[in-house]
């Protein structure tokens, strides 16, 4: 007596063979489904947003968030700078948002010597430091167009010196030598932080030279001045705007 067709060895191949048929139509059928085919959705444009929105936003969409931070003086604390994909993408529900948000306090970096630099590189000098250009001013000087003088918070900064990023720094630049001459104001007797207010209210520059025990400066006077102030005709001695005046100072004339 004959078996069944099923209870075959043929039988049976066939069975198996029709059920790994059906399992992968099943599969394929349903890969759609498993990996959200379909389900795409537009990305936000989240530049400019405060953290906290964007992150509502994104979760709200369905999207995974991945967070870096940098820092943009000009920018909002936490705010975001940058975002991939872009905003206005479509993309999957579920894909991963790589955030840009602005530092919420600023590093503090060592103050770059800008002193003798042209003034274009000085200014890109500190746009790659992430410090800003505050004010700068004129000085007559033969270093016509150079950085003489970098000061923050109106004080000299010397290079080196820890400074927040984002800082304004602020630059005297050298304006070469006019052809206007000037009396020379005579100094002597004065002290020296007078002496220094005249010379600078002259255009001049100045070379101080400190001789014997200096207990307070502010006190110490000038008892010598290169060039003098009356020349050898007993007329004013004239010197070009910007010029050097070498100043000898002691703490009194005694």
């Amino acid at each position: 007596m004959s078996r069944p067709f099923r209870k075959t060895f043929l039988g049976n191949l066939l069975i198996i063979i029709l059920i790994c048929i059906g399992l992968y139509w099943l599969f394929f059928a349903s890969l759609g489904w498993i990996t959200g085919h379909g389900e795409e959705v537009k990305v936000p444009d989240l530049k400019g947003k405060n953290l906290a929105e964007a992150v509502a936003l994104l979760e709200k969409a369905g999207f995974e968030i991945d967070i870096d931070s940098t820092y943009v003086p000009e920018e909002k604390p936490m705010a975001i700078l940058d975002q991939q994909p872009e905003g206005g993408t479509t993309v999957k529900s579920g894909r991963t948002i790589f955030l840009t948000i602005n530092k919420q306090s600023p590093l503090s970096i060592p103050m770059p010597n800008l002193v003798n630099m042209s003034y274009r590189s000085a200014e890109m000098l500190l746009k790659s430091n992430k410090l800003l250009l505050g004010d700068t001013t004129m000085r007559p000087d033969m270093a016509r167009g150079a950085v003489l003088v970098q000061m923050f918070n109106g004080k000299e900064i010397a290079p080196g010196q820890p400074i927040p990023q984002g800082s304004k720094i602020d630059l005297v630049i050298g304006d070469g030598l006019g052809n206007k001459e000037i009396n020379v104001p005579d100094l002597t007797g004065m002290t020296y932080p007078e002496a220094i207010a005249v010379l600078s209210g002259s255009n001049l520059q100045y070379t101080a030279s400190f001789e014997g025990p200096i207990t307070d400066t502010t006190t110490a006077v000038v008892y010598l001045q290169q060039p003098e102030a009356i020349n050898e005709m007993n007329e004013p001695n004239k010197v070009p705007e910007g010029d050097n005046v070498d100043i000898h100072i002691k703490q009194s004339m005694d």
